[in-house]
């Protein structure tokens, strides 16, 4: 079984967007056209890095932030630069793109708790 989160489009260029799931909470960031897919929990706190729905960059559009205690993570490796979590990343989830859409198989995503 597989999970469809929406169509790429949706994602626009330099923007993000959460995913509430039954079982987790996700986040998609575009950038040079890339969608890069993570799990939304912070490394240091195992807490959402978002405060307001769907915002998930710092004020430039260059880097993920925690918006609990402003770690910086880079987009394309979700590395922490910056902040009390640094040297640990962001899990990553794998998709695929099927006519657009955004799919997760069932056995990429993570088990979280």
């Amino acid at each position: 079984m597989a999970i469809t989160l929406c169509h790429q489009n949706d994602i626009p260029e330099g923007e993000s967007r959460g995913f509430e799931l039954p079982q987790i909470n996700l986040m998609a960031i575009r950038k040079r056209g890339i969608i890069y897919l993570y799990l939304n929990r912070c490394p240091h706190l195992g807490i959402p890095l978002d405060w307001e729905p769907h915002r998930f960059l710092d004020n430039e559009g260059q880097y993920i932030r925690c918006m609990n205690h402003g770690a910086l993570f880079t987009i394309d490796e979700g590395e922490c630069i910056l902040g009390p979590c640094a040297g640990q990343s962001l899990m990553s989830v794998e998709y695929q793109l099927e006519d657009g859409n955004i799919i997760i198989p069932q056995e990429a995503l993570p088990a979280v708790r």
